[in-house]
């Protein structure tokens, strides 16, 4: 087997290096994860998640964690509403859909995988700061003084790795878009209109190129996202809640007032422009040891199609069966193989994900698409 009696590191845990960790571990692997989050209960900020069949499902299924996720997931049906409060579509799910993509909050995803690797196998409070090749070893520089010795290094760490440099001259890119993400109890979100409004669903209003989507069972808290297009010289202090809910509230000024008491009820705000890496140049060939990339780290896309957890569980899964499979003679032609399916499908779900935020950021509801 190409991995025997090699230091395998994966440099983040996600939901992606902690599958590829899990997949490369019930095969004897000897792999370690290093992440920065001071220990597993650091919270992670974002809205759920839905592994879709084909890609995400495939992942779990091959680690034999699928039955458990679709016990921990939640099946949700999807529900649209103008900028007034109106309902123009609602859709349930049926028994054919439950297991289609049901929706997991991060933290208990991370909960999940974390329970199915052996203990110590995360190194907890680790950033990396840099890597070097010495002696034919990868040499791991850590921001708490430490450094490590690996012969593998899989970077699944996200779109501001550090190793990048190592694999292909892609720089991030600004796709134009802003997004701000609010949380509200589920104490405090039971008494709003706008939570009932949602009736249990993924509700998405849209006006004028401004977007809100929101889950109503997001573990305790009701999470949402308002979208819209850059605007020049945005500068919000998320510490102060008030003066988000105002810009919002100013924002969507004509939206009813079920959305602004949503905006004012608000007691966690945070946000960030979407970016995306390009995977349309070929990466380097001349690495001096084994390395490569999965999930955000590879082909980080903004959200817009719903398929970027999916494609790094795919990554995970494409790249941990060239390793095991005893195909290929060396890791660097495993990982070649695995580099060059990934340009394909990554390339287009990046394209469906341009598409979609196209057709958001119009003012009328052609991209109804995007919601089922």
């Amino acid at each position: 087997m190409l991995l025997t009696n090699k230091k395998t590191v994966i440099i983040g845990a996600g939901p992606v290096g902690l599958t590829m960790a899990r997949l490369l571990q019930q095969n004897g692997i000897d792999v370690t994860v290093y992440e920065r989050d001071k220990d597993p209960k650091a919270r992670i900020w974002g809205g759920t998640l839905d592994l879709h069949k084909g890609s995400g499902q495939d992942a779990m299924q091959k680690a034999g964690l699928l039955d458990t996720y679709y016990k921990i997931a939640i099946p949700m049906g999807r529900i649209m509403t103008d900028y007034k409060g109106n309902v123009l579509f609602s859709k349930e799910i049926t028994e054919e859909e439950l297991y289609d993509a049901p929706e997991i909050n991060r933290n208990d995803l991370r909960t999940l995988l974390i329970d199915s690797l052996k203990e110590n196998t995360v190194v907890w409070d680790s950033k990396l700061t840099e890597i070097e090749e010495q002696n034919g070893e990868w040499h791991l520089h850590f921001e708490n003084g430490k450094t490590i010795a690996a012969d593998f290094i899989i970077g699944a760490n996200g779109g501001m790795t550090s190793i990048r440099k190592y694999i292909t001259d892609a720089e991030i890119e600004l796709t134009g878009t802003y997004m701000i993400q609010g949380e509200v109890s589920a104490s405090q979100a039971k008494s709003l209109g706008f939570y009932k409004l949602c009736d249990d669903k993924i509700l998405m209003a849209a006006n004028n190129g401004n977007l809100l989507a929101a889950n109503p069972k997001n573990n305790n808290t009701l999470s949402y996202n308002v979208i819209f297009k850059m605007p020049e010289g945005l500068n919000l202090d998320f510490q102060n809640t008030e003066n988000v809910a105002a810009f919002l509230s100013n924002k969507l000024f004509d939206w009813d007032e079920s959305y602004k008491e949503l905006f004012h009820t608000t007691s966690f705000f945070t946000g960030l422009p979407t970016k995306k890496i390009s995977v349309e140049k070929a990466w380097k060939n001349n690495r001096p040891l084994p390395i490569t990339l999965i999930g955000d780290a590879a082909h980080l896309m903004p959200p817009f199609a719903g398929k970027g957890a999916s494609i790094g569980l795919l990554d995970a899964l494409i790249l941990s069966e060239n390793l095991l499979s005893g195909e290929f003679e060396t890791i660097e032609s495993a990982i070649h193989n695995y580099e060059e399916r990934m340009f394909v499908y990554a390339k287009e779900a990046q394209q469906e994900t341009k598409e979609n935020e196209i057709e958001m950021l119009k003012t009328d509801f052609s991209f109804l698409k995007f919601v089922n």
